[in-house]
């Protein structure tokens, strides 16, 4: 598995995850939302943490640093 994502886009997927995590905590959302929202964050999180998203592939997206 290649990393295609850069410091950029982990960063601000990882604030979008802490945010959406927040907000649920907070008591903000809730719901049908807030589960689907807390997925979207955990898909985040761990993309974030492994650099590399499955949805670039077909589209042939690379935020990385280019060798």
């Amino acid at each position: 598995m290649k990393k295609n994502m850069g410091l950029i886009d982990k960063v601000i997927r990882a604030l979008v995850a802490v945010v959406v995590i927040s907000l649920y905590f907070a008591n903000v959302i809730s719901g049908v939302l807030a589960i689907i929202l807390l997925i979207f964050a955990g898909i985040f999180i761990l993309t974030s943490l492994i650099s590399f998203c499955p949805l670039y592939l077909p589209f042939g997206i690379n935020t990385g640093k280019k060798e």
